[in-house]
């Protein structure tokens, strides 16, 4: 085995609460929310799904449902499907809605998995490739460097630059093509057997995660060390 890609929501790092994040984006914007109704609308928009990252939505509405079948697909798109989501729930300030997704790519909003530092670093030592293969509708790039976590990744593939979203080989295929790696070679980390298993078609190795809490995750990707060892 000579590399390995990783996805990056619910693998790698993990998106705050939707209550955090409803009230980050408050105080960032000077407004303000009695608590019951911050709690309120946070149990609202992590229902709608509107939390990229985060709860996916219990339903999506009829008018939203072709842009969020192919929502990762452009950033345009990505920014439509979770902002239209958002405006279902009623909030003091319709800007709010923008604010709320332009908080989402901020690297505060995300926490690394505890471990995931130690085997990034462990790959690094080992010569192993690294890549990560995200279905996402931004760059997530300055949040690997926040977190200190950039100096380990030799390849970023994301869907939105490519106009494609897994489980389609071709993001895949792009992967191992960065890394100089054939995809017999390469084991794919993901919490989403339906996206991230989309890699076995080209011959990859896939490996599941789940996609918990920071708190309640802290050795799942351990075992990745052991499966390149």
């Amino acid at each position: 085995m000579a590399a390995v890609l990783f996805d990056f929501s619910g693998t790698l790092f993990r998106i705050e609460s939707t209550e955090s994040w409803l009230r980050a984006t408050l105080e960032a914007t000077g407004r303000d929310l009695p608590e019951p109704e911050l709690k309120e609308a946070a149990r609202a928009l992590e229902a709608a799904g509107a939390l990229p990252g985060g709860a996916s939505p219990v339903q999506v509405p009829e008018d939203l449902a072709a842009v969020w079948a192919v929502r990762d697909e452009s950033a345009d798109l990505h920014r439509a499907a979770y902002t239209g989501l958002s405006r279902q729930v009623p909030l003091p300030d319709p800007e709010l809605h923008d604010a709320l997704y332009e908080r989402h790519k901020s690297p505060a909003a995300w926490s690394p998995y505890p471990d995931a530092a130690e085997v990034l670093r462990t790959l690094r030592e080992r010569g192993i490739g690294v890549g990560v293969v995200s279905n996402i509708g931004w760059d997530l790039r300055p949040v690997f460097r926040e977190h200190g976590l950039d100096t380990y990744v030799d390849a970023y593939v994301l869907s939105y630059e490519h106009g494609v979203q897994k489980p389609d080989p071709r993001l895949f295929s792009a992967a191992c093509e960065a890394l100089d790696v054939d995809p017999r070679q390469a084991l794919m980390v993901g919490d989403s057997r339906p996206a991230d298993g989309g890699a076995a078609a080209l011959g990859c190795r896939v490996h599941f995660v789940d996609h918990l809490p920071v708190a309640q995750r802290t050795d799942a990707l351990l075992p990745v060390l052991e499966l390149m060892g």
